[in-house]
Formats: structure tokens, C-alpha cells, sequence
């Protein structure tokens, strides 16, 4: 086998449709968009345009409210850190939000890093972190270890 003897298998490829390319190609002159009109001109969107008529996004009521202030947490689950800790990457004696960064387990720590139970836990680690659910507190101090949170 040489390079210029292999191929992509068929139907893997599909060609570009050349558009105003002469009356024999069957998408010449127009184009395939018609004669005239706003959609035959360049530069047109009219995404939810409905002929003049109020469009749906706007006759529907708004609702909910997105405070500009909301904490932002890194998530991560107990499972996920025993594991960390099986593969070394963590040290089980002192886990913090940097440790947990360095690790690769959590990518940033935007406002803090919150522990959820998910998972089990059976290293007797001790966690220091911003947030923690009740039942993630409950099953690292049923395993030996301690979460506090900051």
C-alpha cells in the first residue's frame, strides 16, 4: 500500500454544493433562494421573525430571576476523591480546595469547592473545604476521617 493509493471509505465524504456555478449545475444564477425578497439578500437572520406578528419569545410571560450575586461552587464526590486517593494523586491525611486542584480533580475553584456523598468513602481522610452536604459530613466521619467546612 502506498499514500496516494488509500482512500476514505465511500459515502464517508460528502461534497460541497458549489452554488452559482453556471445554469448546467441546477443551482446557478439564484442560487437555489428564488427571485427577490428579503431572504434572497446576504446578510439576513430572521431567526423568530413571524411576519410582523408579536413572536412567541415575547408573548409568553417572562419568568424566574437569575440573582447577579449566586455563588458559583466547584462540585465534587466523595467516590471521585477515594479514588484520587487509591491512585495516589491524593494524600488522605490533609485534603484542601488547592490540594484538590493540583490533583486534577477539580479544575477550579471558582467561589470554593462543595462535597457531595455520591460514592463511597473508606480512607480516613480529613477534608477542609468550602461547602459539604450533610450526608457527605456523615459519611466521612463514619469512615474515621473529618470534613470541615470553611
Amino acid at each position: 500500500m502506498k499514500l496516494h493509493e488509500i482512500s476514505d471509505n465511500p459515502g464517508a465524504t460528502k461534497r460541497k454544493k458549489r452554488v452559482g456555478r453556471g445554469p448546467g449545475s441546477g443551482m446557478g444564477k439564484t442560487a437555489g433562494r428564488g427571485i427577490k425578497g428579503q431572504k434572497s439578500r446576504s446578510g439576513v437572520a430572521i431567526k423568530g421573525y413571524e411576519g410582523g406578528q408579536m413572536p412567541l419569545y415575547q408573548r409568553l410571560p417572562k419568568r424566574g430571576f437569575n440573582k447577579p450575586n449566586r455563588k458559583e461552587y466547584a462540585v465534587t464526590n466523595l467516590g471521585l476523591i477515594q479514588k484520587f486517593i487509591d491512585a495516589g494523586k491524593l494524600d488522605a491525611g490533609n485534603i484542601t480546595e488547592d490540594t484538590l486542584v493540583e490533583s486534577g480533580l477539580v479544575r477550579r475553584k471558582l467561589d470554593g469547592v462543595r462535597v457531595l456523598a455520591k460514592g463511597e468513602l473508606t480512607a480516613k481522610a480529613t477534608i477542609t473545604v468550602t461547602g459539604a452536604s450533610k450526608s457527605a459530613v456523615e459519611a466521612v466521619e463514619k469512615a474515621g476521617g473529618s470534613l470541615t467546612v470553611a
